[in-house]
């Protein structure tokens, strides 16, 4: 309950009310890529915040889908994420780290608006490599 109301703290303080959405899991799993297909159509990012992530298929969903993604540095998101590239690692155990990252980035994106679509197009780059 802490780190969800530190998140609304951010919210507030970035004046970022109504541009942020929390999605409750899904267990319609052939919605998930409608979601994240919404998500980017607005620009928006994927945060993927797990303590350890086997393999990442999510993390490869979201970026097949064009959404610039934050996830884990523990385990396959690793591997499939270059860094500031094709997205953003995060470490979970460090919140301040994480929220400093999403601010980074959606303000580079106010004051460079092509930079959302250069994550995305790279994202999907690399996906299509596979």
């Amino acid at each position: 309950m802490a780190e969800i109301k530190k998140m609304h703290t951010l919210m507030e303080k970035y004046q970022s009310k109504g541009q942020m959405r929390w999605i409750a899991a899904q267990t319609d799993r052939y919605r998930n890529g409608e979601l994240y297909c919404c998500i980017a159509d607005t620009k928006g990012a994927f945060v993927q915040p797990a303590f350890c992530e086997a393999f990442g298929l999510t993390v490869i969903e979201t970026m097949n889908s064009g959404l610039p993604t934050f996830a884990t540095v523990h385990g396959g998101p690793a591997e499939i994420i270059v860094d500031g590239v094709l997205g953003f690692h995060i470490e979970p155990y460090n919140g301040d780290d994480m929220g400093s990252k999403l601010v980074e980035f959606f303000e580079k994106c106010k004051a460079h608006p092509g930079y959302w679509n250069k994550i995305s197009a790279a994202s999907l780059q690399r996906i299509n490599e596979w």
